[in-house]
Order: C-alpha cells, then structure tokens, then sequence
C-alpha cells in the first residue's frame, strides 16, 4: 500500500463513530527515582521514591486512546467506573481525549474502578524497569442492575455508529462489562442490524460470543478450536478460514513477530508480516493499537490486506514506545508505509 493509499483511507477517518465497549480500566504509572535510595525508619525496608505519577486510560481505554490519535471524529465509551478517585482520573482521562464523548459511560458506586498501578524505575538513558504491578479489581459478578443498563446502552449506541469493538479485559467470567447477558444482546443486536461492523476481541477467549468479526493471537485461536499445542501456520489458515465462514465475518489473527492474518467470510485469505525491529521495544498495548486500526480502516473502506498493512504498522509504532502504552497516529504510521 502506498502512502497516498493510506491518506485516502486515513482522510475518512473524521467521518467515522465507533463505540468501543468493553472494560476501562486505569493505567497508573509511578516514576521511581532509584537516586534518591532511602530506609524506612519504621520498618528499615527500601523506600520507592516516586518523583512523578501520570496516568491514562487502559484496558479497552487504549482502543480509546489509539482512535483518537488517529483522528477519528466521534468516539463514544460504553463502560463503567467506579465512585472513586480512579473513576475521576479515568473519566477525566476520556473526556479529555479529542473525538471522546462519554453520554454512555456509566458510573457507579456498586464497583470498583479497575486499575493497573504501575512503579517505574526510570534512570537516565535506559529503558524504564517495571515492578511488580499494584490492581484493582472487581472479585465479585457484576450486578445485574448495572449488566441491565450496560446492556441499554449498547442498544442505544448501535444505532448511532459505523462500528463497534467489544473489549473483554477481566480474568474472572462476570465480573466485567463483558457478561453472559451482554453477549445475548449483542447476538440479538447483531441478528437485527447485519451491517453494522462489531469487532470482538477478549483475553479469556471469543467461545460464546456471537457471530462477530474475531480478533485473537495465535493462542487464543489454538483454545478455541480445541487444539492442546501450538498451531502451525497451516492449522492457523484452516481455522481462521472456517470460524469465517462459520460466523459470516472476518476473522484476525496476530501472531507476534510473524505479523498478522486475516480471512473473510468469502474464503480470501492475506497476511501481512510484522516490521522489523528498530531498538528496544515494550508490547503492551500492541494488540490494542492493531484492533483500533483494523477497525477505522475497514470502517473507512479499506481492503482486508490494507487493513493488515496499517495494522501491522501501527503495531510497530506502538512497541517501540517504552514505559507506557503507547499509540499510533496517521504521520507516525505513514512514516513506516513504504514510499510509492
């Protein structure tokens, strides 16, 4: 794809409204100055001094984030925060993202707004160090009371976009945005409105989920289908060929340092191999920069192997970016496009 192509495509961008749903979660990091080393008096173990906290929205917030660096005009979060500090700092955080508009974003005092606190060790020219991460988290299912509204949010939002993302973040079945009763009203919804683009993405795996456009890695795909060890290039065509044509949608699939595949409903089948490696890098967040860009491009009309290409280049942005969860925008992806 040349760089005009990408333009073309990216020039749309403005136009689109995509919801994202799924779970917000903070992103905290703590800058740790390990030059100012210290004992506690009180229990004479080291003190972490931090001389900076910063932080921005994560888990489907990043999707958030990646969208808005790529300039798409209305961007609108279906999720949920907490009653808390964290929920202000992350309401904040969206809010004020260009293009973020929160009239579907609920808060709540019946849950806990989901962090990742993060302690950095930064010293002067080297990568930052993470340490173990502080979370918070939601142990107990989500109540049915706010799955009831989650849910009228999700139907009111479909009729106002070009597309949607669902975003399953939590580690503990039901304790999210991403519950049993959510996944019916998104069959339901996407069995009323066939044209409308829902692209689903969850870290415990797609099994149950409706008939939607599914994005995994490699693993993810190996769970789904059963298979107890690594899939071959082969097996990985095979299967993403048939849960496309299984479910009438594409179907992406990462898969790290050997780029990404996709196939579509119609049998097509394209991949596009990962960038090569320019210094350090940090993966966190890759995965969510490709699901933001594979979903604006198609959205804008892309092609499935443009949709790749753009994709794979954003991923290579975003994980050369060390010590936060970085993202993509249109001069930094055209930056990697190869000259026409």
């Amino acid at each position: 794809m040349t760089p005009g192509r990408f333009s073309d495509i990216a020039s749309k961008y403005a136009a689109l409204r995509i919801a994202v749903m799924g779970d917000f979660c903070l992103d905290r990091y703590l800058e740790i100055d390990p030059g100012r080393p210290e004992i506690s008096i009180e229990t004479g173990l080291p003190v972490h001094n931090v001389i900076n906290v910063r932080a921005q929205p994560g888990g489907a917030g990043t999707i958030v984030n990646n969208l808005s660096a790529l300039g798409v005009g209305t961007i609108l979060p279906v999720g949920f925060a907490g009653e808390d500090g964290e929920g202000y700092e992350l309401s904040g955080a969206l809010k004020a993202l260009a293009g973020v508009r929160l009239d579907h974003f609920v808060r709540t005092a019946h849950r806990r707004t989901f962090t990742y606190c993060k302690p950095l060790v930064i010293e002067p020219h080297k990568p930052p160090v993470e340490l173990n991460r502080l979370d918070f988290k939601n142990w107990t299912p989500t109540p049915a009371s706010l799955q009831g509204l989650l849910v009228g949010e999700l139907e009111r939002v479909a009729g106002l976009v070009d597309a949607v993302i669902v975003l399953d973040q939590v580690d503990i079945p039901e304790t999210g945005v991403v519950t049993q009763k959510l996944l019916e009203a998104l069959g339901m919804l996407v069995e009323a409105q066939p044209g409308l683009l829902v692209l689903a993405d969850s870290r415990r795996g797609l099994r149950g989920f409706p008939p939607v456009t599914f994005k995994m890695n490699a693993a993810e795909l190996a769970a789904l289908t059963g298979a107890r060890d690594e899939l071959s290039s082969e097996q990985i065509e095979t299967a993403a060929r048939f849960l496309a044509s299984r479910n009438g949608r594409s179907v992406f699939v990462t898969l790290a340092a050997r780029g990404i595949l996709g196939a579509t409903a119609n049998g097509q089948l394209e991949h596009v191999p990962a960038l090569p490696v320019r210094g350090e890098i940090d993966i966190v967040g890759a995965g969510d920069a490709v699901t933001a860009n594979l979903i604006a491009a198609a959205a804008a009309g892309a092609a499935l192997g443009e949709c790749l290409e753009i994709a794979s280049a954003a991923a290579s942005v975003v994980v050369h970016k060390l010590g936060t969860t970085g993202t993509a925008s249109v001069p930094e992806i055209l930056g990697l496009l190869p000259a026409g």
